[in-house]
């Protein structure tokens, strides 16, 4: 069953927000470093000690997030920073929403990532016609 949640991106300070936010909210906190990833050979070394995936749960409350990666292809700045993040448990399930969602999109090579397979599953993301950015995970790859 698909969920959304959150997705918020940090510029190098995702460990240290999200270890802020689990003292406020509590729950359970995982944070996977790019290093700790087969995922860390596609990046210049300053980037392998940045988060690559978080995510908090406290009861129903579920965020997801990551440092930033792209720089400097494309800089963060205010309202690219924050992302809906649907998560589903196969391929095919997200691919479908994923399909519908991007028909519109304008394929941006910055922005637009077909879904693909991931060590964490399956991982897309794109800009919607209406500017809304959308992050996608399957925990099965395809």
């Amino acid at each position: 069953m698909i969920h959304c949640t959150p997705f918020l991106l940090f510029d190098g300070n995702c460990a240290e927000a999200m270890t802020f936010y689990q003292q406020c909210l509590g729950g359970e906190l995982t944070l996977t470093k790019l290093a700790d990833t087969p995922m860390k050979d596609q990046f210049p070394p300053e980037k392998h000690n940045r988060i690559i995936n978080a995510q908090l749960k406290s009861g129903a409350i579920d965020i997801s997030a990551t440092d930033w990666m792209a720089s400097p292809i494309l800089d963060p700045k205010p309202g690219n920073t924050v992302s809906l993040f649907l998560i589903g448990n196969s391929y095919q399930e997200v691919k479908t929403v994923f399909d519908k969602l991007a028909e519109a999109a304008v394929p941006d090579k910055r922005t637009y990532q077909e879904l693909h397979s991931v060590p964490f599953g399956s991982y897309g993301q794109f800009t919607d016609k209406y500017g809304v950015g959308w992050v996608f995970k399957a925990d099965k790859a395809d």
